[in-house]
């Protein structure tokens, strides 16, 4: 096995999710076209950073508004910059069984390392329609497949029994938990007892320590597209049990956290990777870059976060 993780039958995923997997932004072009040159950069920044792999095409990679060609692109950009480094798990969170099919396979051609899948929603699905949607998809390709429980975005959780079930499938290598519910995740970590390589990871940043703490195998942050190390450094902190640490790390993510509320929060988030000289700020229509009102805003707060210089991208390893 090499140092990243990867063996010769492929990705140690209990050891590459243990660790910082930044849901990534999608960097758009003037014209809307996946930027190429734009996420070489931020991979370079997160890879650089110790993040230990890369989430294409979720919340933040606003997989659901880009089309498929789009799609397609932005997982061929990131294989090609993570160049084998890191695993890059692309997200397939369509309303429907079908299309996520599709956008699976479409995954797998562009070499994505395994897939991330959860709930479909615009209709009213119950846990048996939720076990038949992960179980077809993830039959689809070879790849393995993390579950996604964000009701937020789905309107429908994916309840801790629905997990287990699902986690009885090898395939599967864990979830990442954005719901927000401490209890909810708490049945999650649960699971590990009866599959101990099952990983749990956190997406929610206002519960990053505690989850980790608790036993959370990592975290999922859309903020560790601007300040990956910080979230880096958290998990090393866990990792020796450093807790006075963590609360103060946990306070730094916290007050960060506030971009999110400087007008929408996806257009914040871009705005913020752009200040770092990260893409252009541009979101997927029909939103539109932040203000110049929230930008001040935004820019206020990486000041305060020490964050404010352009981030520098390190050297391919």
């Amino acid at each position: 096995m090499t140092s990243n993780g990867k063996a010769m039958g492929g990705w140690e995923w209990e050891r590459v999710l243990h660790g910082i997997v930044p849901p990534l932004i999608s960097p758009l072009d003037d014209a809307g076209a996946p930027d190429a040159d734009a996420m070489a950069a931020l991979v370079e920044h997160v890879v650089g950073a110790g993040c230990t792999g890369l989430f294409m095409l979720g919340g933040c990679g606003e997989g659901a508004w880009l089309t498929p060609a789009q799609r397609g692109a932005v997982v061929r950009q990131a294989v090609r910059a993570a160049a084998g480094r890191v695993p890059v798990l692309a997200g397939v969170m369509l309303p429907g069984t079908g299309p996520a099919i599709e956008a699976a396979r479409q995954a797998a051609g562009e070499g994505a390392d395994a897939l991330v899948v959860g709930s479909p929603y615009y209709f009213g699905v119950d846990a048996a329609a939720q076990e038949r949607h992960v179980g077809q998809v993830v039959a689809a390709t070879p790849l393995p497949a993390l579950l996604y429980n964000i009701p937020q975005c789905t309107h429908h959780v994916l309840p801790p029994a629905t997990v287990r079930a699902l986690a009885r499938d090898p395939r599967v290598l864990g979830i990442k938990d954005s719901a927000g519910d401490f209890e909810a995740f708490q049945a999650l970590l649960a699971i590990k007892q009866e599959r101990p390589r099952f990983r749990v990871l956190q997406g929610h940043e206002s519960l990053a320590a505690a989850s980790l703490l608790q036993g959370a195998d990592g975290m999922v942050p859309g903020l560790a597209n601007v300040v990956p190390a910080l979230f880096v450094e958290l998990q090393a902190a866990v990792d020796r049990g450093a807790a006075p640490e963590c609360a103060a790390l946990q306070r730094r993510i916290a007050a960060l956290a506030q971009l999110y509320r400087q007008g929408p929060w996806l257009a914040a988030l871009k705005a913020a990777c752009a200040l770092r000289g990260l893409g252009n700020g541009r979101p997927a229509p029909p939103l539109l870059p932040a203000s110049a009102a929230d930008r001040d805003a935004v820019r206020a707060l990486l000041e305060a976060a020490g964050a404010a210089r352009p981030a520098t991208a390190a050297p391919a390893r």
